[in-house]
């Protein structure tokens, strides 16, 4: 049986209020995503590309408008519902790697597992990172291993609990020409794996070439 997994993003307002009245830094988005397809959300910077993810995640609420995933109407669930379903289906990649500095490769991985209360997350984690190519740097402190490992690491974290929706917000920002393009082909080779949904915003245009379409953000309206 396939699961839905597309999104559906329908008339979405995000407003800030500010000392000089609100601000919009999302104006009547709406656009559809096809389950299992990729999408890059481009666009200058300041247009909303990092707001409207934030808002598909669920780590964020609209002012106005909806937003679905598969049958579940995200933006109108409570914050706890949402904190829920985020954590259960939705695999996140930013631009930092966020590891814990603290933990090694293999327990940072794990930590995903160990929120969504999944069995067998050492193996599952090991596994995820040697798909990554990472399964020698497995004990190692995320400042013991190179730019381009630490975010392959994040990688491994953001899919080793096999989500539905993977959000990737500039991902290569950090990274040079060689290991940006790495991450990108673990990126969508993980997407295929899995069967995800990926949704990335990126600057890099031949990155964004890669995925099967982009979503031009300008002003906080698509362009």
């Amino acid at each position: 049986m396939t699961v839905d997994i597309s999104i559906a993003v329908d008339s979405v307002v995000v407003e800030h209020q500010t000392s000089r009245g609100p601000v919009r830094a999302l104006d009547g988005v709406s656009f559809t995503v096809d389950s299992g397809s990729s999408v890059a959300i481009t666009g200058p910077s300041g247009g909303g590309k990092s707001t409207l993810l934030g808002v598909i995640g669920g780590l964020a609420q609209p002012t106005s408008g909806t937003v679905r995933i598969g049958d579940a109407q995200i933006s109108e669930l409570s914050d706890r519902d949402r904190s829920d379903f985020r954590r259960s289906h939705i695999g996140f990649v930013y631009q930092a790697d966020n590891l814990l500095p603290f933990l090694t490769l293999l327990e940072n991985v794990g930590l995903q597992l160990a929120l969504n209360e999944k069995s067998s997350g050492t193996g599952r984690s090991l596994a995820a990172l040697a798909d990554l190519g990472l399964a020698g740097l497995a004990y190692r402190l995320p400042d013991h291993v190179s730019g381009g490992q630490r975010q392959r690491a994040a990688v491994a974290r953001a899919i080793v609990h096999q989500p539905k929706i993977i959000l990737a917000d500039e991902p290569t920002g950090a990274l040079d020409t060689v290991n940006a393009a790495g991450v990108i082909d673990l990126l969508l080779a993980m997407q295929r794996e899995i069967g995800a949904t990926l949704i990335m915003v990126t600057h890099d245009r031949d990155a964004a070439r890669r995925l099967n379409r982009q979503i031009h953000l300008r002003d906080g309206r698509v362009s």
